[in-house]
């Protein structure tokens, strides 16, 4: 039986990594020469990752892969408890984020480090929450999860996906994701750098 839902969550987990690692790559260099650019690229990623992972990948896991685990690996559910936790957490984590980087932009400097500071840590509370799905509650789901949970898990998964991740491209994200890929530097993006 095919397992379909478990190379979205791979690839989606992988579209995601690459935006933070580019937020923080992009914290290292700051705005230099070109700050519009700058805030404009960091607005676009917070922006995806508000409206993709919190919005359409953490319900599915939340909603229907999490239950099905802790049914089969109730030893699992405190790991479980902890990512809704986590999800329910995030969409007020990065709309302060958003928040923050305004903050920065309009207000300048003196808000640079209260910035960075919480998006280091905003970065690596997400790659650790994706460590353990990945580590924890996928090897359970694939041990223990029958065909008829997989069918299930897939046909939830294959909805609304991720166009960076592979998803069926929307054209009403067209604009979001030209501003990403086209303006911020690599490894995300094909833009300049920065400090060019």
């Amino acid at each position: 039986m095919s397992r379909a839902a478990l190379q979205i969550i791979r690839d989606e987990h992988t579209a995601v990594a690459a935006v933070l690692r580019s937020i923080l790559a992009m914290l290292e260099t700051g705005p230099g020469d070109h700050p519009e650019r700058f805030f404009d690229v960091l607005r676009a990623m917070l922006f995806y990752i508000d409206e993709f992972p919190e919005r359409r990948h953490h319900p599915k896991e939340s909603d229907v892969l999490f239950p099905m685990v802790v049914r089969v690996a109730p030893e699992l559910k405190p790991v479980i408890d902890q990512l809704d936790n986590d999800h329910l957490l995030g969409e007020g984590r990065v709309r302060e984020l958003q928040h923050m980087l305004l903050a920065w932009e309009l207000l300048g400097d003196g808000r640079r480090q209260q910035f960075t500071h919480t998006a280091q840590g905003y970065v690596r509370f997400y790659l650790d929450h994706m460590h353990v799905e990945e580590q924890q509650v996928i090897p359970a789901a694939m041990e223990k999860l029958g065909d008829d949970d997989w069918a299930q898990i897939d046909a939830a998964f294959m909805e609304r996906r991720d166009p960076l991740a592979g998803g069926e491209r929307d054209p009403s994200y067209d604009r979001l994701f030209t501003r990403i890929v086209l303006k911020a530097p690599a490894p995300i993006g094909v833009g300049p750098e920065l400090d060019a």
